[in-house]
């Protein structure tokens, strides 16, 4: 696979593929637990925004035993294990190694019909973007950590990261989706971009009263609250990054903040945009269409464009 991909493939026969990927990190929120449902549903997440259903999973951890006591490890290993089961898969074992700093994640396998991959280039002029999950995970995560934010706000985050995309994925299978991926580091404007780079002559137009935030984020972000991510992230797009006159500057860091298992976002026809956004509805998922795909020349290619 090519084109910044969210997971490799390879083909097992004709009717059948593996979909593998990795992913780890340090702690987010202090509960053992919840952290450990947390990266494993983020590292699920590249397997569904391929399309594919999660099979198996390895544990990957780094933990220093002496400072932290086995209990901890034993309920970030239980959190995991928790989130792929609840995605149909099992935990098969993993490695560990002693270290200074707590980083947990996941060797993740998954499989899917080689026929009906979902790639995260094919957008189409005309065709509109639907995003399954608030953004400002980064956001919300750093007031935490400056005690900046309220209980609700740290429950509605913890409760966003541990959701996994395995409803939106299988949904979106029923209807003809163009191209879709996951929004993680890179932020909503930066998976977008690569969205744009590996499809032709397109550009995307989000609207920014239509994205969806996490409560707290816009409070936080005009406090100050951002990450070295999304100053990153901004200095990685660069010119391919037109923004409106009249967008909040709140909005704007919720755009580039980056996410930690964040949603899907997808490109299909109008029609099945609007489908398969009240049939997520319908399962409980609050997403949103939050913008459209519009032809574009050479110079404009990939250019993400916030009105």
């Amino acid at each position: 696979m090519t084109d910044s991909e969210d997971a490799g493939v390879y083909r097992l026969r004709s009717d059948l593929a593996l979909v593998t990927t990795v992913d780890f990190f340090t702690p987010m929120v202090d509960d053992p637990y919840t952290f450990g449902q947390v990266a494993a549903a983020n590292a699920m997440s590249d397997v569904y925004a391929m399309g594919g259903r999660v099979v198996t999973a390895l544990n990957i951890v780094t933990f220093p035993l002496g400072e932290m006591g086995s209990e901890v490890l034993t309920a970030v290993l239980a959190g995991g294990d928790e989130r792929v089961r609840a995605g149909g898969g099992v935990v098969v074992g993993g490695h560990t190694v002693e270290d200074s700093d707590l980083k947990y994640g996941m060797a993740v396998n998954g499989l899917v019909h080689p026929d009906r991959i979902v790639r995260n280039g094919g957008a189409k002029a005309g065709d509109l973007m639907v995003l399954t999950k608030a953004l400002g995970t980064g956001i919300v995560s750093t007031g935490i950590k400056q005690r900046k934010t309220t209980q609700a706000e740290e429950d509605a985050v913890a409760k966003s990261m541990v959701e996994l995309n395995d409803t939106a994925a299988s949904l979106m299978l029923r209807y003809r989706v163009h191209a879709c991926t996951d929004v993680t580091g890179f932020g909503l404007a930066g998976h977008a971009a690569e969205m744009v780079a590996a499809s032709s002559g397109v550009k995307i137009v989000f609207d920014s009263t239509a994205l969806p935030l996490l409560p707290g984020t816009a409070r936080l972000a005009e406090a100050g609250f951002t990450t070295g991510g999304a100053r990153r992230n901004r200095e990685f797009l660069g010119g391919r990054l037109s923004l409106g006159r009249d967008v909040e500057p709140a909005t704007v860091e919720a755009l580039l903040d980056p996410q930690t298992s964040g949603g899907l976002l997808m490109a299909l026809r109008p029609d099945d945009a609007h489908q398969l956004a009240e049939a997520l509805h319908d399962r409980g998922l609050r997403p949103a269409i939050v913008g459209e795909v519009q032809a574009a020349g050479p110079r404009t290619r990939i250019r993400v464009t916030l009105k």
